[in-house]
């Protein structure tokens, strides 16, 4: 059983990523594909004039400030057209995907972060209004019932309040819970950069390999959004999951080479 989660920056080669996944599908491969958005819900919100403003945590985590508004767009860019758009690749490939959001069945039921503490100019603020959530359990039935059908599931980044709201989830964290609830032996996370950089954007500057005992000594290396995938990482390990690999989804054959070993490393 493999998780990959692709990034939703600009730069991720989705046909490239998709004739790999059609042929390890092929292959027999219990496959389950997570994706983010961050790149199609900014396009959709400057031009309906609401752009994205992205919040850091006092603790450094970079994340989407997620109102009312953005949520709807969040909802149409990722649970959409990134979403129908991976269906539709694999699809053509022969792959029998199936996309769902998080929001879908419960398959990620989470808690809303009604109001967020954030750091701004150096100080620490309150914001509120805020629709983004941690995932709390995964409906691994449904889930199980779609692989056992030979299905390959394609999950876009939202959950499921106990309310019945939806809320913008992390991606990558989204992703560790899945693999973590299917026993998964490898999770890839896959982004437009080859893996961890020791000396960010010094893409020669890659981290090989990363024990766990290790991830809170190198998490100072993480800029930006690798923090949260650094964190994924930690939480699927944790939770049992055998290896967690960040590779680059701008090339081609992504999955295989992260695979083999291209990449970061960790386990």
């Amino acid at each position: 059983m493999i998780v990959i989660k692709v990034g939703g920056s600009a730069g991720n080669n989705y046909d490239a990523l998709c004739d790999d996944l059609a042929a390890h599908y092929k292959q027999g491969e219990s496959l389950v594909l997570v994706h983010g958005g961050s790149h199609e819900t900014n396009r959709l919100g400057d031009a309906v004039g609401h752009p994205a403003r992205f919040v850091t945590s006092p603790s450094g985590y970079t994340s989407r400030y997620t109102d009312r508004r953005t949520l709807e767009l969040f909802m149409m860019a990722t649970g959409g057209l990134v979403n129908k758009g991976l269906v539709e690749r694999l699809q053509a490939r022969g792959c029998n995907a199936v996309g769902l959001s998080g929001l879908d069945g419960r398959l990620l039921e989470g808690r809303r972060k009604a109001t967020i503490r954030i750091l701004e100019q150096g100080r620490q603020k309150l914001l509120r209004d805020d629709w983004t959530g941690t995932i709390e359990q995964t409906n691994v039935t449904l889930l199980r019932s779609l692989l056992e059908g030979g299905y390959l599931p394609v999950i876009a980044p939202l959950a499921c309040s106990e309310a019945g709201e939806a809320l913008n989830v992390d991606g990558d964290r989204a992703a560790a819970a899945i693999a973590a609830a299917l026993g998964a032996t490898t999770l890839l996370l896959l982004s437009n950069i080859p893996g961890l950089l020791r000396n960010f954007p010094d893409e020669t500057s890659l981290i090989t390999q990363i024990a766990p005992d290790e991830i809170e000594t190198v998490l100072p290396y993480a800029e930006g959004r690798m923090k949260k995938k650094i964190l994924g990482a930690q939480e699927a390990l944790a939770a049992g999951v055998g290896r967690v690999i960040i590779g680059d989804a701008r090339r081609a054959n992504s999955v295989s080479l992260a695979l083999d070993g291209h990449g970061t490393v960790i386990g």
